[in-house]
């Protein structure tokens, strides 16, 4: 069966970006999870659904697969996983130990699939972006993108919060001059070229949707609008989005430094002008109630002050958890089939089915 199978897979084909010629790529799907138990079976099976279609319009290898990491869920999220595992030899698990946080737990899956798989997508394991665009990124894929940006163009399943802070964040990173997608968060394709780039960046204060952008890879945007949640809550709390919100404004832009700089220079020449004025004023004998103007001159210049130390030191505090080079993330356990599995597991579903998958 292994041998008819790659028999089969070699006449499979893609075009070249390059010559024109054929040549297959495998898709790796990587999906992080956190106390995600309620949906975890629903996205399993959609996922190995979607593959199963696209290698039946050979589109991707039909040795694709999809990539679940846990990032130290305090549910039964991992047992899912495995029990998944063990029927499904489209599944691979990576368990983090601990909690992460979503952005190194996608960097942890990248770093598991980099040399396993020719292209790869990240998505949520909620499902809220649509699946059903996952084949426009792999024919734009085909087309010779580099990276293929899922980008939400209705975000009506939100709250009127979520859209609010979503649309002032893009508007604000625009505004530090860092190169984002506007309304895209973590669903994407990326070329294994991508992704072993994406490997170089070591930082710690990492955002990931702002440096493939940085990169300058050629990329394309298909849109898709949000869905629903199909079961459970939202693990992204607004502490989440504050602390993602920060790490990129922090991550890409010394732009608030050079803001404080001219608010002090502003303040300075306000406070000068002002000095000037109740100079005139004492002079032509107006009465000035000076208590007042002291009283807000301090409060003001004490709040800038406080909040310029502030922001210098997120700055500072920043920069020393980069020099301390601490892992990103701890690998407890990783589960791959080998190919003799793989095949084990073809012929069963070939019994069951009547056909191969």
């Amino acid at each position: 069966m292994g041998t008819l199978e790659k028999e089969n897979e070699n006449l499979l084909y893609i075009r070249s970006r390059s010559k024109g010629e054929i040549k297959m790529e495998r898709l790796a799907i990587v999906v992080p999870c956190y106390n995600e138990e309620e949906v975890f079976e629903n996205t399993a099976e959609r996922l190995t659904e979607r593959l199963s279609a696209l290698v039946q319009k050979n589109k991707i290898s039909p040795d694709s697969y999809i990539l679940f990491v846990d990032d130290g869920s305090t549910d039964n999220t991992w047992q899912l996983m495995m029990a998944e595992y063990k029927k499904n030899y489209r599944v691979q698990v990576l368990g983090l130990a601990g909690n992460a946080g979503q952005q190194n737990a996608l960097l942890a899956g990248f770093a598991c699939v980099v040399n396993q798989c020719e292209i790869a997508v990240s998505l949520d394991a909620d499902l809220q972006d649509d699946l059903g665009v996952l084949e426009k990124m792999i024919d734009k894929r085909h087309q010779g993108a580099d990276v293929v940006y899922g980008v939400r163009n209705d975000r009506r399943s939100d709250t009127v919060f979520k859209r609010v802070s979503a649309h002032m964040f893009y508007l604000l990173m625009k505004m530090l001059g860092t190169k984002t997608v506007s309304h895209h968060a973590e669903y994407r394709l990326m070329s294994s070229e991508v992704l072993r780039e994406l490997m170089r960046y070591d930082e710690r204060n990492i955002f990931v949707r702002g440096i493939i952008p940085l990169m300058g890879f050629r990329s394309e945007v298909v849109y898709y609008a949000r869905k629903h949640r199909t079961a459970g809550r939202s693990k992204y709390s607004l502490g989440k989005m504050i602390s993602t919100a920060f790490e990129a404004i922090t991550s890409f832009s010394i732009r608030p430094l050079s803001m404080i700089m001219l608010m002090g220079a502003a303040i300075a020449l306000c406070a000068l002008v002002g000095l000037v004025v109740l100079i005139v004023c004492t002079v032509c004998g107006m009465p000035i109630s000076e208590g007042k103007y002291i009283l807000a001159s301090v409060w003001l210049l004490g709040g800038m002050q406080l909040t310029a130390t502030g922001v210098v030191g997120e700055y500072a505090g920043r920069t020393y958890f980069e020099t301390k080079r601490r892992p990103r993330y701890r690998v407890r356990q990783l589960l791959r089939h080998d190919e003799d599995s793989r095949d084990s597991y073809k012929i069963q579903e070939a019994d069951t089915n009547g056909r191969q998958p």
